[in-house]
This record gives structure tokens, sequence and C-alpha cells, in this order.
């Protein structure tokens, strides 16, 4: 049976106090766009000056406050802080008393469904996981990309229309993911749209090297047809020498990469190799020229190691960590 507190919807008014604990570039947002929807935004926290100034800028006159304050002042709660933080602020808030029976706690992570709730269900809250699979700046637009934005929905069942209700109010598409399925789905949209941005910064600097004055004119309108030909298409859409088997043409990129900018050699590689493979199983690369290729991608890779092992000690960006940040706003998703 399950354990969800059910509150008689005669009691509750139509139109929810919001509270975000997490100001980073998700919360704002979405509380902004709730408010566009009639509800009302009455308390945020936020750990950074970043995310303060974010709050106030996105939400003017919504006091900050700690976060067990938001939870006492809010019907409606946003817990939009970074996937590691999560089970540890809930488990707190729960075991310090802060959820209130019958309030709507609301996670945004992509990586966890409902359970990591538990112990806020157990105090008495509704559990709802709202993941919105769209990337945020921190700013008003934000709230405009929200509509028709897809938000990955995982709730109790009988929370399930309430869930989706509340997607449908910020403007968004609910799709409903199992709670075993959340990781999967998050590994997804993180393998298209982070690395995405990745691809398409590493492409601009190089046409930056090779004396393209303008890079994101040159690319827009060649990454928003080949984005527009996968959606439509997928594999079919593959194209380009590594689809077409030029391995002497993949066999320059290599050289040229390694000459200019090595540390994109391993990330070209392993693009290329995932790309023949695709290419090779739905039949637009010849078996007859994979062969070459893939001996200029194995003859490359080896290369490449050999290359890092000689440089040895810090990375090749310099940095001490895997964005170069300092964990500033650490606290705020």
């Amino acid at each position: 049976m399950s354990t969800v507190h059910q509150p008689d919807l005669k009691d509750r008014p139509a139109r929810l106090t919001v509270g975000v604990v997490g100001a980073g570039r998700v919360g704002p947002a979405l509380a902004a766009s709730l408010q566009l929807a009639g509800h009302r935004p009455v308390a945020v926290s936020g750990v950074s000056d970043a995310s303060r100034r974010r709050a106030e800028a996105m939400l003017p006159d919504v006091p900050l406050v700690p976060p067990a304050e938001v939870l006492q002042r809010a019907d409606l709660v946003l817990l939009t802080v970074p996937d590691d933080v999560l089970p540890g602020l809930v488990a707190g808030l729960a075991e310090t008393g802060a959820v209130r029976p019958g309030q709507l706690l609301v996670h945004t992570s992509g990586r966890y469904g409902a359970k990591v709730l538990d112990p806020a269900l157990r105090a008495g809250a509704l559990p709802l996981a709202l993941h919105p699979a769209m990337t945020f700046t921190g700013t008003p637009v934000d709230v405009q990309r929200l509509a028709g934005c897809s938000f990955g929905v995982t709730a109790p069942e009988e929370l399930r229309l309430a869930a989706e209700a509340l997607v449908i109010e910020m403007g968004g598409e609910p799709e409903w993911i199992s709670e075993q399925n959340r990781p999967l789905y998050h590994a997804a949209l993180a393998l298209g749209a982070n690395h995405l941005v990745t691809l398409v910064a590493q492409s601009m600097e190089l046409l930056r090297t090779a004396g393209v004055a303008a890079p994101d004119r040159m690319l827009g309108p060649l990454l928003g047809a080949a984005l527009d030909n996968a959606l439509r298409s997928g594999d079919a859409a593959l194209t380009g020498p590594v689809a077409r088997g030029d391995a002497g043409t993949v066999a320059a990129h290599v050289t040229e990469l390694r000459r200019h900018a090595p540390q994109t050699v391993a990330g070209y590689l392993a693009m290329a190799r995932a790309t023949a493979d695709r290419a090779l199983a739905h039949g637009l690369l010849k078996p007859e020229l994979a062969e070459d290729l893939l001996g200029v991608l194995a003859e490359g890779g080896h290369a490449s190691q050999e290359g890092h092992a000689s440089q040895g000690g810090e990375g090749t960006d310099g940095t001490n960590g895997s964005d170069g940040t300092n964990g500033s706003e650490g606290n705020d998703r």
C-alpha cells in the first residue's frame, strides 16, 4: 500500500505558494514560469553571490531566506541543486522537521527519480521528479524556452496527474520516465546536449586557428541542417569522410589536429570510431573501405597515447579540474 498522503483537493488553494531551494540557473526560471501561470513565489535560497543576484533579477521582491524557511513558507518547493547535493539535502530537511505533511516537494535532477525524496515522503511530503530537458542560461530567456520543452516526469502513480499538470502549467510537455530508467534517460540527454557544446566549441576554436573570422556564422547553417537531418532521419543522415570511408582524409585530419590542437585528437578519434560503427551497421560505409579507415583510427589512437604519456603532469588545458572552475556555485543547480 502506498504511503503517499493525499490531501483533500477542496482544501488546497487553486494557486500555490512556491519556494526555491538552490537559486542556480534552473530554479528561478521554473518559479518565474509558475508565476506566469498564477502561482506565487514567496521564498528563495541561494549560496553564492551569483545565485543571489540571479534570484533578485528573475524573482524580484521575493525574499532570500535559508532553506528551512523556504519550506515553512511554500506549498510547492522546488529543489534545484546539483545531483550530488540532492540526497543529503533531502535527508537533512526531513531530519530537522522542515518538511510539512501535504507539501509538494519537486526536484529537477535528471539522474534521480522520486525515490531520492523518500525521507521527505516519510515526513508526509508529496514527491515529484520534474526534469526539464533544456539547457539554461540563468536569464529570462529560459522562461520562454520552456514553451514546448519536454520534462522527464517520475512520481508515485497517485501524483501522476498533479505532476503532469504542473509541467503543462510551465508550458512544457510531460514525458513519463520510470524510476529504473532515470539514469539511462539522463545519460542520453547528457550525451546529446552536453557533449554537443564541447564539440561545437572545439570546432569554433579550430576554425579560428584556420583563419575563419566568424566561425559561428559559418557553423550555424551547417550545424542547424545537420541537427535537423539527424532528428528526421537518424543514421541515414550520416555524411562526411568517415561515413564515406575516406581513410586518407581522416589521416590528414588526425595529423593536423595533432599539430594544432592535440587535446582534440582523442575526442575526434572516439567520435570517428562511433560514426564508422554506425555507418557500417546501416550499410552506408562499405566493408572494403572500412578496413583502411579503422586502421587509420587505430594508428591515430596509438600515436595519441604515446604523446600523452610523454607529457605527464596536468591535463593539456592546464586546469585543475574537469571544467576549470573553482566550484563557487556548487550548491546551486
